[in-house]
């Protein structure tokens, strides 16, 4: 039997554009007018945040309802030039039905270093986003970005745009909201422990197995698999692989010492 996909009404839609962009302003996801969020209230059409303004002090009677070709079907405002990223993302996958974009400041760091999210540190991060590679470069506002992340759009959850930002979405809008948290935090995680205590005990890969079983069982089937330890097979005993201690070291010594000195006097006495 087919899934019916349930929308949201166009009153929903508008409130909750309107609360989530709030909170990615609250955030500091965002600053001045950046970022945009969509979302579907059928097979083709959506809600989308208007240009040039703050997504901490919109109101509803500000959105644009649009058609997933471009055509503005309602509202008094433009929509924003970016807006062909999100359209490039429900084109790409069907099942998404919400897209968000800002500019995280520890994530779009990553994004401005060219370093994909792709360490198993945490088990949430593997299971609600898994990797999140860098899309290239591209020009904001142009052809050159949808173009960039359609490639992406299919088998993740998020993405990083090069020199620019971050890109989530999901099944609706607060999946695709959270994952834009979750996104933050495991760059910030990411850049504590890679950077500043520069030690990280990543997850095993039969570790990471195990959470990915965890993420097909809550449905959701795209992520990427992280990078992540082998298993060992030869691991010794601790008293194996202990390392002595000082005095350990010395009776050792000690121990060398008077063993070579009984040869010695052994080979002296056969002499004489």
């Amino acid at each position: 039997m087919l899934k019916k996909t349930t929308y949201y009404s166009d009153f929903e839609a508008k409130k909750m554009i309107c609360e989530m962009g709030r909170r990615m302003y609250l955030k500091n996801f965002v600053a001045a007018n950046d970022g945009n969020i969509t979302v579907k209230t059928g097979p083709n059409t959506i809600w989308a945040t208007p240009t040039g303004v703050s997504k901490g002090f919109m109101t509803p009677d500000m959105l644009v309802k649009m058609d997933l070709n471009g055509k503005v079907l309602a509202g008094n405002r433009k929509p924003s030039s970016e807006i062909k990223m999100h359209l490039r993302v429900y084109a790409e996958n069907p099942d998404v039905q919400a897209v968000t974009h800002a500019h995280p400041p520890v994530a779009t760091s990553f994004a401005i270093a060219g370093i994909d999210l792709d360490q198993a540190v945490s088990p949430e991060a593997v299971v609600i986003l898994g990797k999140v590679p860098v899309a290239p470069y591209a020009t904001p506002g142009t052809q050159e970005v949808p173009d960039s992340i359609a490639p992406y759009c299919k088998d993740y959850n998020a993405v990083l745009l090069a020199n620019h930002g971050a890109l989530t979405w999901g099944k609706d809008i607060v999946e695709a909201y959270y994952r834009l948290e979750s996104l933050e935090h495991y760059a910030l995680m990411l850049m504590y422990s890679g950077k500043i205590i520069e030690q990280a005990n990543e997850l095993n890969c039969s570790q990471v197995s195990d959470l990915i079983e965890i993420r097909k069982k809550m449905g959701i089937h795209s992520g990427g698999t992280p990078s992540c330890k082998p298993v060992r097979t030869d691991v010794r005993s601790r008293e194996e692989t202990q390392i002595p201690s000082e005095a350990g070291k010395a009776d050792l010594v000690n121990q060398i010492v008077a063993k070579v000195t009984e040869q010695v006097l052994q080979k002296l006495q056969l002499k004489g």
